[in-house]
């Protein structure tokens, strides 16, 4: 059994910060990409960024500068950290993994509950 738990989501003003942190547990025997998503009303689910083990990180257009993307592969946890935030950047923020479980010969996807994240004066 393998999870995703997201942390660190809220309210916050334009222009403020927040940081995200997503810890994956259970029978982890390797950790491929891991990426952040966000969902708002009404739209599809957006890719903002990813980065694989030992990789470099990729961005959206959308964050580009303003959010950065880091792991920890020792505590497998991806973090996000989301500065000069926008009203536009309101919506579920979720977590994504490639994970190769134990004794697995192909990774598998996992998602994260999502977290909301609003950006509101």
């Amino acid at each position: 059994q393998v999870q995703l738990v997201e942390s660190g989501g809220g309210v916050v003003q334009p222009g403020g910060s927040l940081t995200l942190s997503c810890a994956a547990s259970g029978s982890i025997f390797n950790i491929n990409s891991m990426g952040w998503y966000r969902q708002a009303p009404g739209k599809q689910r957006e890719l903002l960024a990813h980065i694989a083990s030992g990789g470099s990180p990729n961005y959206a257009d959308s964050v580009k500068g303003r959010f950065t993307i880091s792991r920890d592969n020792a505590k497998n946890t991806v973090y996000l950290q989301m500065n000069s935030l926008k009203p536009e950047d309101t919506a579920v923020y979720f977590c994504h993994a490639d994970i190769y479980r134990m004794g697995s010969v192909s990774p598998y996807d996992y998602w994260g509950q999502g977290t909301q994240v609003t950006v509101s004066s």
